[in-house]
């Protein structure tokens, strides 16, 4: 069982984070609660130093938390954020950062994330940390209180074991995927993907541009103008008061209220996808003051359409899809983080700005996608291998 310290004071983390400073990395994750709030609880955050010598799963100090003990400050950690000599590792760190970001409007910097570090090294897409854990460190997680509700205190010890191996592993996978990158040269490959987690825009959501998420089979604009109204209030009520989206009311009941167009609390009485919480008369006078809004304002302006391109892209795109493969299995990397399916089609519709023509992408796959475009290569099979072939 690893050893680790149970953080409950600010002179403690004080302590650990001075310590962190001195090390070339810490690797950090959190437990959370997100089920009845809309921005998410946090309930705990695990640390650990690298280990004394050499790239092992245990050894280095390891610390446990505690964000909801009585009077302790997390700004101690904030100002590790901020200390760039030390590298702050996660997994998968994109719910982690939002947190930090939300709660003081930092991040950590520098960012190492071992998901995308792995998709680099050939892990495949998305790779989770129990396999990880397993190829690199060698060892198995007990994953049975990951759905545990971290709120609760005492925390059990299966909790807090749980907990502290989501950053005792991470160091040896750290290690040894960072190995892997220095040795393949592709370190900027994984930063160039990091600096996303660290972008604001990432996380911001705006209340006007709430409508674009909610699907609807209709296109008129006065009901898509309602739908903007209504998805509008439901994101500033949702932020304001922290509550999840869907406790307002569902994406079915905004459509329905959107089709309906009840003018009245007695004519929304009558939804049959409203929810008692919608019935709340804060939420009902919202709903129907959005619903007017809607109704008397200017149309909303319209998503851009998907343009059919011209004859033979369709075609394009599947060769595009096979060049990415061959290319991918080549540098042994994730398809999917070099290219989406939009990413193709839209390099076989004639798009130019599109990522996966953009930096390490362009070296890997972009350059000869745009070849193939422009007629100037071709594809051959031979052996149950792709390669490239130059056209005269």
């Amino acid at each position: 069982m690893t050893e680790f310290t149970t953080i409950t004071t600010t002179d403690a983390l004080a302590a650990f984070c001075e310590d962190a400073k001195s090390q070339p990395y810490v690797t950090i994750d959190t437990e959370f609660l997100r089920e009845r709030t809309f921005y998410s609880r946090l309930c705990l955050i695990q640390m650990a130093l690298p280990p004394a010598s050499g790239p092992k799963s245990d050894g280095g100090p390891a610390v446990l938390v505690d964000p909801l003990a009585p009077g302790l400050s997390l700004e101690p950690l904030y100002d590790l954020f901020r200390h760039e000599a030390t590298v702050k590792v996660f997994h998968a760190a994109r719910q982690d950062v939002e947190i930090f970001f939300h709660d003081a409007g930092i991040f950590p910097t520098p960012l190492f994330d071992t998901q995308i570090a792995a998709m680099v090294c050939g892990f495949g897409e998305q790779v989770g940390y129990e396999t990880l854990v397993r190829k690199i460190a060698k060892a198995n997680l007990d994953k049975s209180s990951r759905f545990t509700d971290w709120s609760q205190r005492p925390l059990s010890k299966a909790q807090q074991n749980y907990a502290i191996a989501d950053v005792t592993h991470l160091r040896a996978i750290y290690e040894s995927l960072k190995g892997q990158l220095d040795r393949s040269g592709r370190a900027a490959w994984v930063a160039e993907e990091a600096a996303v987690l660290v972008d604001p825009e990432t996380y911001i959501t705006r209340p006007a541009e709430a409508w674009q998420r909610v699907r609807t089979r209709s296109n008129s604009p006065r009901f898509m103008a309602i739908v903007r109204k209504l998805a509008e209030f439901r994101e500033e009520y949702a932020q304001s008061r922290n509550v999840p989206r869907a406790r307002v009311f569902k994406d079915d009941a905004l459509v329905e209220l959107a089709s309906t167009k009840p003018q009245s609390e007695a004519e929304l009485g009558k939804s049959r996808l409203l929810l008692r919480e919608g019935r709340k008369p804060e939420i009902a006078q919202g709903i129907l003051a959005a619903i007017k809004a809607g109704m008397e304002g200017p149309d909303p302006p319209r998503l851009p359409k998907e343009q059919p391109g011209p004859p033979g892209n369709g075609a394009l795109g599947e060769l595009l899809w096979v060049l990415l493969k061959a290319k991918a299995e080549a540098a042994q990397v994730a398809p999917k983080l070099i290219a989406t399916t939009a990413d193709l089609d839209a390099i076989a519709q004639g798009a130019r700005d599109v990522a996966a023509l953009q930096g390490w992408r362009a070296e890997v796959f972009g350059r000869d996608a745009l070849r193939l475009a422009n007629g100037e290569i071709a594809l051959s099979a031979a052996g149950g291998a792709v390669s490239v072939v130059e056209l005269a």
